[in-house]
């Protein structure tokens, strides 16, 4: 099994001087290629700095962070947002879908940034729909479906781009508790066919449907 993600004695702060703030204070973790992990923690703990650290949305003060076997220690702005672009999947809690773009012009942007042709963008954005159930909905706009079926258009914008990585925050936080566990087994059902899930919550039973959890608290990983 090969390694996805591997930082090392990472530090995350912000501010300076008597304002500073040190977040992460020598975080070490390994998620290996086709592992479902939770991190877990409180409002605070440092999670959300993690994912975004991990999802090269903010950059390390220190320490190393290899994604799939590219360092990313003093790279350029543009490498990141290729590394994103082609090795991340990111669903977000609020969706972040474009609200003037129907479901397929949202599942299909990230091919089109990558440089794919309008009708293989095209394509690809529908058997994803359809992947996802929601092949009969790709007209419609963010503002004309539920919140169970937004967050499944973002999870298809994740998949199109067979990315190596998913990486969720708290997926689940804006749909009522069946809506969520129905997104939940499908993240289940997608580690079972090998995808790397990485998903960041602050609730423990949401936590408890991956396979691993990881544990923050006050910037530090806890001890299983």
């Amino acid at each position: 099994m090969s390694t996805i993600i591997e930082m090392k004695d990472i530090y995350k702060s912000y501010g300076r001087g008597e304002g500073k703030v040190d977040v992460l204070k020598g975080v070490s973790l390994t998620v290996e290629a086709g592992e479902f992990v939770a991190i877990l923690g409180p409002s605070g703990s440092g999670k959300s700095t993690l994912m975004n650290l991990i999802g090269l949305i903010d950059t390390i003060d220190s320490g190393t962070y290899t994604i799939d076997g590219v360092d990313i220690h003093n790279q350029s702005d543009r490498l990141y947002a290729r590394i994103r672009n082609r090795k991340i999947g990111f669903i977000f809690q609020k969706f972040n879908l474009i609200a003037k773009y129907n479901a397929l012009r949202n599942v299909e942007l990230p091919l089109l940034i990558q440089g794919e042709s309008s009708h293989s963008a095209k394509t690809r954005a529908l058997a994803t729909l359809e992947r996802v159930g929601l092949g009969d909905r790709w007209q419609h706009r963010p503002n004309q479906l539920s919140g169970g079926q937004q967050q499944r258009v973002a999870i298809a914008r994740a998949l199109v781009g067979n990315c190596p990585l998913i990486l969720a925050d708290e997926p689940t936080g804006a749909l009522d508790s069946k809506t969520g566990q129905e997104i939940l087994k499908f993240f289940q059902d997608l580690n079972a066919e090998g995808k790397t899930i990485v998903m960041i919550t602050h609730d423990p039973h949401i936590a408890s449907q991956a396979k691993r959890i990881i544990r923050v608290e006050d910037g530090l990983i806890q001890p299983a």
